[in-house]
């Protein structure tokens, strides 16, 4: 396993044989050696916008928080510091994601701009704490040995981030074709006839049938208890108190949830297409593709026929096979234990995997099926009627005048939907984003419409996977809060700043560190931000948490040091990303001149046709890229037109196209 094909990327144009004349308004444009047309920027910066300072103030305050926390909580060879260990106990598969969860988004902030030793600092503490999970026996191979895939993509984050961030580095791509041929024909997961991934509980050991290596037993943890019980269909068990309160009858429940759940695919597993396509792009061949176009139309076929997507299926790939025939069920699927959000993020990351990389958007019904079944079934409720996973809502509904907003249900049983909560708007926003059509952007307005509380607040708090603040940004793309970029800007400096005074304060030993008990911890404390910056610079949400690779907008790279993100000084704004343009502005708040490298894509995938500066004529680039002379002092706005996904994906850096 592991044995790559050649590279594969974007065949790029001959920019150097180029010739294009000049634009107006105070800009310039030259044929240039390297990727893209040139455009030579003349605008002076009469006022410095604030939220260009805010910004690069961003930058410089992040840049000081993540050393923080690496001295605190790391050891020289990049693991946490640890001293007890997992893999015991009936809920001893769990905890390999928390250990990397706390630099999930480092890479990111380097592609972004970050410091250039934030690169060599997140591949160390990948480095050191696989080695740390190695050897308490939860990794095999470099992979985690085996389980649910709402974790798993957790915890690949960090490999994914690592891999957009380097693509040259020749164990990672190495690593990459590796981790995915678990998943392909002939490795231990997937059954090339049946087309199932084996088990609710999969890696590099292949199938972990079950939910523990010990007996089987439930409940493993009495932090469950909010989430109620997983199965439908067994009369005698009433209450998670009453298995918790007698053994036998948990170890009967944890044996129906083994046989009934246990075995046979479940909806989630679609973010292991994460891996596959991470191999594709990082040139290891068609193969990756093909699997991942494979097994995410399995799914598609599934939804034939029904409402609402499956989310189970047994090893003969029949719908309900192991649960009476019931289309729900399954392992982190509708009913148990998180509905909703398992389900509409498996479904998004799997559905814009296999667009990407076949350009057939047919797949993305997969994504918003389980949008407008609940969007379909929403009701207006008061805050004191939310269910589970409504606590990042507390702050919008605590400002809202009205006593009642919109809400839809989180889960299904036999009993019918329930556990209602506002919809994350990450889910459809982050849906509308990758496919820009109108259909999407009306799911969003019905869901706007129906809210009553403001869309555009921007209240600073954060959570694990550092989202929520979709809706206030989507307004300011449709031009009804322009003063977000502030705001958002001072909520992150803020957030970051809370997170060092924490970590100042912690009062867990740094000698010891957190038990078992305590993992996230580390996660709570991670003062890196990177989602004021995705939708500001990139135009683009915050990145899935459960496994979703990173689809920018837009992307830039510093032609000079020939690496990713904006240069030093410089401060990007993407204020525009309908269908038909986009529009970006760059300023160089310092005295050097700079040159900025602008991308269409995280993958080069987009084809800009044509780009406008300030108020002058269009010029066309019939390519990925396009390259920015700032002197010092100087601003630009660009609109460009292009079409997305017209490129062959790859993480191929500019110069490698050129």
């Amino acid at each position: 396993m592991g044995d790559c094909e050649g590279r594969v990327h974007i065949d790029a144009r001959d920019w150097a044989e180029r010739r294009c004349g000049h634009g107006g308004s105070g800009a310039s444009m030259r044929a240039a050696a390297g990727p893209g047309l040139r455009l030579q920027a003349d605008r002076p910066v009469a006022d410095v916008p604030r939220w260009a300072t805010l910004q690069r103030e961003l930058f410089a305050l992040q840049d000081k928080a993540w050393r923080v926390f690496a001295d605190r909580y790391t050891e020289s060879d990049g693991r946490l510091v640890f001293r007890d260990t997992l893999g015991r106990g009936l809920d001893g598969r769990d905890g390999v994601d928390d250990f990397y969860e706390p630099f999930f988004n480092w890479p990111t902030l380097y592609v972004l701009g970050g410091s250039a030793e934030l690169l060599a600092a997140a591949r160390r503490h990948w480095h050191g704490v696989s080695a740390q999970l190695t050897e308490m026996g939860m990794l095999q191979d470099g992979l985690e040995r085996g389980y649910d895939w709402f974790h798993q993509g957790e915890g690949l984050l960090l490999f994914y981030g690592l891999c957009l961030a380097d693509p040259g580095d020749a164990q990672l791509r190495e690593l990459a074709c590796r981790f995915a041929d678990f998943y392909l024909p002939g490795g231990p997961n997937y059954d090339p006839v049946h087309r199932v991934i084996r088990a609710p509980h999969n890696g590099s050991a292949g199938p972990r049938w079950g939910f523990s290596d010990e007996d089987a037993y439930f409940p493993w943890s009495l932090a469950l208890r909010p989430y109620g019980l997983p199965l439908d269909g067994m009369p005698d068990v009433t209450s998670f108190d009453e298995l918790a309160a007698s053994p036998e009858r948990a170890r009967a429940y944890g044996r129906a949830m083994r046989d009934r759940m246990g075995r046979g695919d479940t909806l989630v597993n679609l973010a292991a297409t994460g891996l596959a396509t991470n191999a594709h792009l990082l040139g290891g061949g068609q193969r990756y593709a093909d699997w991942v176009a494979e097994y995410a139309g399995v799914w598609l076929e599934r939804l034939a026929g029904h409402d609402v997507v499956p989310d189970n299926a047994g090893l003969s790939g029949q719908v309900g096979e192991y649960l009476a025939g019931r289309w729900y069920g399954g392992h982190y699927g509708w009913s148990w234990p998180h509905g909703l959000s398992s389900v509409a993020s498996g479904t998004l990351v799997g559905a814009s995997n296999a667009t990407l990389l076949t350009g057939d958007t047919a797949f993305l019904d997969l994504a918003r099926n389980p949008l407008d079944a609940v969007l379909g079934r929403a009701e207006q409720r008061g805050a004191d009627e939310r269910g589970t996973l409504g606590g990042r809502w507390d702050p919008h509904l605590a400002a809202m005048t009205a006593d009642r907003t919109l809400m839809v249900p989180q889960r299904h049983n036999d009993s019918g939907w329930f556990d209602f909560t506002v919809m994350p708007g990450q889910f459809p926003l982050s849906l509308w984003h990758f496919s820009r059509a109108e259909a999407d952007r009306e799911r969003i307005e019905v869901l706007r419409a129906g809210s009553h509380w403001d869309w555009t607040a921007v209240h600073t708090q954060r959570i694990k996977d550092e989202a929520g603040h979709e809706e206030p940004w989507y307004e300011f793309l449709q031009g009804r809060n322009p003063d977000f970029p502030e705001r958002m800007l001072r909520s992150a400096l803020a957030s970051c700043q809370e997170r060092l005074d924490a970590i100042a304060g912690d009062p867990v030993d740094p000698a010891v560190g957190p038990d078992a008990l305590g993992i996230h911890h580390w996660q709570q404390l991670n003062p890196v931000l990177t989602e004021a910056l995705l939708q500001l610079t990139t135009g683009s949400p915050q990145v899935l948490y459960n496994g979703g690779l990173a689809h920018l907008h837009l992307r830039y790279h510093d032609a000079v040091e020939r690496r990713p993100g904006l240069p030093p000084d410089v401060a990007a704004l993407v204020t525009d990303i309908r269908p038909d343009h986009t529009v970006a502005e760059l300023v160089n708040l310092g005295d050097a001149a700079r040159s900025v490298v602008v991308q269409a894509g995280s993958f080069a995938e987009h084809v800009v046709h044509t780009v406008r500066v300030d108020d002058g004529p269009a010029h066309e680039v019939g390519g990925p890229y396009c390259r920015v002379e700032l002197p010092g002092r100087t601003r630009v706005r660009l609109t460009l037109t292009m079409t997305l996904r017209a490129g062959r994906p790859a993480y191929n850096s500019p110069w490698q196209e050129a």
